[in-house]
Formats: C-alpha cells, structure tokens, sequence
C-alpha cells in the first residue's frame, strides 16, 4: 500500500508495551506486587484494574482489593486491561465496577463469555456479551465466539470498538433500533462478509468497517455521514452505493479497497475527503451533483479508472485528486471549478481534457506527465498556470486565456509545442517555463511580460525567432533576438539560430545563459560596449570555433563558456579582472588562452575538463604564475631577428620563450590589411626559423607574429 492511513491500530507487541508501562505508572497507589494477576492504582474511594498480567481461562475480577488494611471496591476497568490476553477464555465482573473502558477484550481471541453479577448496577450480560444495565448499549463481543450474532432490539447503541477484532464472526444483524454505531466497531472483523446498516443509522464511525472481510455492505437511506477511514482497506468490498442522504465523505473512507470497481456517490455528498477512495479498484465513479470540494488524494492510484466527470457543483479539485490514475484518458472538469490542485491529474494517460471557463488556478503539476494529451485550451478565467503544470504532455497546441497572469517555472516543459503566444495578460514566465520543447519555432511574447526566468527557452533547439511586441516597456527583440527594452543587456539568443553572430554595439551586459546551448553557433563577435558576460552566457555552444571579446569586458562569469568543445584558443583583453568558477570547463579542445593584460582573478575549476591548456601571458604584466588556475602558464615574447634571404628564401628567426608556438601571419596591403597564416613554429630551445617559399610571388609583403 502507497497510502498513510490515520490509524488508531496498534500492532500486538506496540500494546503490550503500552500495557506494561501503564502497569508501572500509576496515577495513584499502586499493589507492591499485583493481586492475583491485576494491576491495579487507587482511584478516590475505589481501586482501577489497569492491567492483567495472569494465567487466564476463567478469571474473575475481584470485588474488592485490600489497600493498607483497607478493602476498597473495585470500581473501574481501564482501557485495554485485558488487550492481548490470549489465554483469557472467561471473564466474571462484579458488583461494584461502574466504569468500563475501551478496548478492554481486544485481541482475547479465546473469550468466549463475559459476565456481569446480576446485583451490579451499571452492567449486565447475555449469552456471554457484554451489555450496560438496560441494555441499550452493546459494550464488547467477546473474541473467541464463532459464526453469527443478532443484536437484540432493545440495543439503540454499539459502543466504540465493540465486536474489534472479533476476527471469528461471519456475520451480524443490526436491527432497526440501533441509531448509533461507535468508532472501529467492527474493525478486524475479517471473516464478516456481508453487513447491513440499518435506516435508523444516522451516521457510520471512523473506522467502523476497518480492515474487515467485507464483500458486500448496504447503507441505510437515513445515514448523514461516512468517517474517517470506515471502511479503510476492505479488500474484498467490490461495490459501495452511497444513498442520497449522505453529506459527507471521510478521509480515507474506502482507502485501500483494491477491489472495489464501482461507487456510485449520492446527490446529497458535499465533500469527498481526503484519501477517501485512494488505492482502489474503482474502474467508474460517478460523482454526485453536490460534491463542492474532492479532496486531497481522493481518487490518487486509481490505476484501472478510465474516464471522470467533474460536475458543475465542484469548485476544488484537490492536490493529487486523481494523481496516478494511469488508465484515466478522459477528463472533464465542471463549470464551478475554480482550483485545480497541485498534481491533481498528474501521470496519466489522458487524451483530452475540458478546463471550463470559471477555473481561476491550475495548479503545480496539474496535468503533468499526460504524454498522449496533444491540444488544451486555457479558458480566460484562468488567472495562473503553476509549476510544471503541463511537464512532459504531448502537448503540441495549447491557447493560453487573456486572464493569465503567471506561467510557472516548467509549466510546459518537455511539450511538443510548435509554436507559442503569450497573451498580453501575462506578467512572468517562470524559470524553464518552455524548456526542452524540442519542436518549438517560435514566440510571441506580449506587451506586460516583466519578468523572464532562467532558462525559459533552454534546449529549444529548432527555435528560430523570439518576438516581442512593440508596447512591451521592458522587453524588446531585433532579428528573433531577445533584449531587454534599451537593448543594453542581450537576453536570449534562439538555439535554432545558426553560424556567426555579431552583437549589437548597443549592448553592455550579456545575461545569464543568453547563448547557453546554442549549438548551431559557430562564431560570436562581442563588441567593445559589453562589459559583463553573464554566467554560463555560452555554456554548451558545442559548435562555437571562433570567439572574439571586446576590449571592455571585465568580468566573465562562472561557466560562461563551459561545455564549448569546438573552442581551440581565446584572447583575454587586458580590461578582464575577473574570470567565474568553471569559466572555461570541460573545453575538451582548448590549447591556447591568450591574457593581454595583468593576472585576473580566477575562480575554482576555471579550466576544470580542458584537456592540454597553456595559458599566455605578454611581458610587463604582473601577477603571474606557474600553474595559473590550475594549468601552465608561459609568458609570450615572440620577436622577428636576422631578416634576409637564404637559399633564395626570404626569412627571419624567431626568439622567445622555448617551446612557444607562434603563429606567422601575412598581408600585402597595411593601409588596408588583411591577413593570413602562413605558418606556424614552435621555439624549440628558444628560437626557431621562419622562411616564406612563396615570398616572390608578392611585389611585397608583410609579417606579423600571431597567437595561435
């Protein structure tokens, strides 16, 4: 079982426990020793029996005990006394006892007969059953009878826990002058298949019927109420009708009646508890035109339930409500639902859904999971979409109402959306809200969106155009392109955008995950306007070969370009002070990091996953070392001697730090240059020749030494 049941039930060895310690703390005097088996403590002018510790077969309770030279009456028998007490076959009480608490023959599977003297004022026994004086009250059946039992008419009430565990009757008739039946009356009662609540019953008690062999069981017209937990885990129970006089339905009233396929609820039921059909078999409930509220986890793991109605009357759906009602494939929600409760349609199969107009909130994961659901229309009347609302629906159409204030973080992530307009209501889109739609192409964001999360739009790989109307004060988009309003910080770039892209030059901040997992990027030109580069700006732009950073950046943030494993060398203008924990991570095919300036800052793991990394460092810059971030660093000093011609080769060495690799570079036009590698040379001990075969083929041409 999946659920957690309220109940009042203890395991044989958690009460006897219980029964011993009571025995040890008394609230009054208590016998040095026990009396014949009987725990007892001094209660006013008489004496409790709290506990039976003897041999049992037949016992008699003692009429008096004798306290300090004085014989006290006995005059009550504590809760559970007897519970547990196997060996017990009969019991006598006398004359002078009063009160008798609950639960006192529990677990006596060998009590046969209980019986009272017939000069006691309070009590009285038939056949063995324990009744009060003018037996109106049916007190306790004794354990250890078999077969079947009729309740004498003179009984109107069946105490509390009366038949408990009497787990030997098979069957009972309760007559018509019965009006009350007391809490876990007939709970345990394995081997009762069948039962019959009179129409003098006004209501049914918490766990009545708890744990019982029941197949079948007729309500009374006239009961108002079911409790909690009354019929909880009756396995065998196959089909429940709740008349119509019923109001109520307790929290986990049918919980764990894994046979029960059929309820019919009745036009008078108000509230369907918590839990209260949860675990069952139910393949059909037809719920009544009154019910206001369903509860929490009312239908939860319902698993062979294939379709619901949900009448006008609702307005709460509550949370988990049908959660794992795996074969439900059709929903339809009434016109007064104003709360769909979190998860409450959660992981089913459902191919349609009716959300009525009138619905106010759909709450966090309220149909999340629902892989065959392609289409859902989100009525006006919907002020709110909550977390993950739609999480991993098939989901490849879906309107969204003019009401909508919010969309949750996830609300559709994992859908097969194509396409998506956020109506101009919509204030904030959470974080993820439309994340991992695969097939998303594009969005149209209205005039009122403040607030974008992070990751809105992440692993839209075939998203192409982010556009935001014109009106919107604080968003704006150029060419599919994401910005805020003044187009000073670049929010979103769409992961379907392919190749080079050059930043407008009226950017100063690119925000975190702007670019992240842009896969089909190859190259980026960030203008000297920036000065941030967020965090994990271009994290994942698996593609991205060429990175040029403008002369402004100061800061690049953690994992900013971490996961881009095209990324051979980058140059780090001397403006950069800071570079973020895991900047440059897992930069599988990084060689070369090029620093113009002094020593940033360099978080944790900067270079964490980068397999060879040498970073570069010119002279006259300060703070330096070796390793830097955790990798080598190399001061870069390249300098051309020696020009001339040399075996009809023009040529010139090259000196520096040794093993440096350097690149040559040639134009043939400074006013107007454009250059290209030539070749590159490693400075073996220090020093390495460089010699142009083609040089004749130029009237002229000029040389510059280059990072690779």
């Amino acid at each position: 079982m999946s659920v957690f049941p309220l109940s009042r039930k203890l395991a044989a060895s958690t009460v006897v426990a219980l029964c011993i310690m009571l025995a040890g703390s008394a609230k009054g005097q208590t016998a040095p020793n026990p009396y014949n088996g009987f725990f007892w403590e001094q209660d006013g002018n008489g004496v409790e029996v709290t506990f039976y510790d003897g041999s049992g077969g037949a016992v008699t309770i003692p009429s008096t005990i004798l306290v300090n030279g004085v014989s006290l009456p006995v005059t009550s028998i504590g809760g559970g006394a007897f519970t547990h007490c196997y060996g017990l076959t009969s019991v006598t009480i006398g004359t002078n006892v009063t009160s008798i608490g609950q639960e006192v023959f529990t677990y006596c599977t060998s009590l046969t007969a209980i019986t009272v003297d017939a000069q006691n004022p309070f009590y009285s026994s038939v056949n063995g059953v324990l009744f009060d004086k003018s037996q109106t009250t049916l007190v306790a059946y004794p354990g250890g009878i078999s077969g079947s039992y009729t309740i004498p008419n003179s009984v109107t009430s069946i105490e509390d826990w009366a038949f408990n565990d009497c787990t030997n009757l098979t069957s009972v008739t309760i007559p018509n002058s019965v009006t009350n039946i007391g809490d876990y009356a007939f709970s345990g009662c394995t081997n009762l298949t069948s039962v019959t609540i009179p129409n003098s019953v006004i209501s049914i008690g918490a766990g009545m019927f708890y744990g019982c062999g029941l197949t079948t069981v007729t309500i009374g017209t006239n009961v108002t109420s079911i409790g909690d937990q009354a019929f909880y885990d009756c396995m065998n129970l196959t089909s429940v009708t709740i008349p119509n006089s019923v109001t109520n339905i307790g929290d986990y009233a049918f919980s764990g009646c894994s046979n029960l396929t059929n309820a019919t609820i009745g036009n008078s039921v108000i509230t369907i508890g918590d839990w209260a059909f949860s675990n069952c078999g139910l393949t059909n409930a037809t719920i009544g035109n009154s019910v206001t509220s369903v509860g929490q986890y009312a239908f939860y793991f319902c698993t062979n339930l294939t379709s619901v109605t949900i009448p006008n009357s609702v307005t709460n759906i509550g949370d988990y409500a049908f959660n794992c009602c795996t074969s439900l494939t059709n929903a339809t929600i009434g016109n007064s639902v104003i709360t769909i409760g979190d998860s409450a349609f959660e992981d089913y199969r459902l191919t349609s859904v009716t959300i009525c107009n009138g619905v106010i909130s759909i709450g966090d994961y309220a149909f999340s999971g629902n892989t065959s659901l392609t289409s859902v229309t989100i009525p006006d009347s919907v002020t709110s979409i909550g977390a993950y609302a739609f999480y991993n629906c098939g989901l490849t159409n879906v309107t969204i109402g003019n009401s909508v204030t919010s969309i949750g973080g996830g609300a559709f992530y994992y859908c097969r959306l194509t396409s998506v307009t956020i109506p101009n209501s919509v204030a904030s889109i959470g974080g993820g809200a439309f994340s991992d739609c695969f097939g998303l192409t594009s969005v149209t964001i209205g005039t009122n969106v403040t607030s974008i999360g992070d990751y809105a739009f992440y692993y839209c790989i075939n998203l192409t155009a982010i556009t935001v109307d014109a009106q919107n004060p604080f968003y704006s988009s150029v060419n599919g392109v994401l910005f805020d309003k003044s187009q000073t910080t670049l929010v979103a770039y769409p992961e379907g955008i392919g190749g080079s892209y050059t930043i407008p030059t009226t950017v100063t901040n690119i925000g975190d995950q702007a670019f992240y997992y842009c896969i089909k990027l190859t190259s980026v030109t960030i203008p000297n306007s920036v000065t941030n580069i967020g965090d994990y700006a271009f994290s994942g732009c698996s593609s991205l070969t060429s990175i040029t950073i403008g002369t402004n950046v100061t800061s690049i943030g953690d994992g900013a370009f971490g996961d881009c494993t095209s990324l051979t060398s980058v140059t780090i203008p001397n403006s950069v002070t800071s570079i973020g924990n895991e900047a440059f991570a897992y930069c599988s095919r990084l060689t070369g990091v090029y620093f113009q300036g002094n020593a940033p800052s360099v978080g944790s793991s900067a270079f964490y996953g980068v397999n060879n990394p040498t970073l570069y460092y010119l002279p006259g810059t300060t703070g330096w070392y070796t390793p830097f971030g955790g990798v080598p660093a190399m001061l870069w000093n390249p300098q051309a001697q020696s020009f001339g011609v040399q075996t009809n080769q023009f040529g010139f060495t090259i000196t520096g730090t040794s093993n440096l690799v350097v690149v040559v570079e040639a134009c043939t036009n400074l006013a107007n240059p454009a250059w290209s590698p030539v070749a590159t040379n490693t400075l073996t001990g220090g020093s390495s020749y460089f010699s142009d075969l083609q040089w004749t083929n130029y009237p002229a041409r000029f040389y510059r030494l280059s990072m690779p």
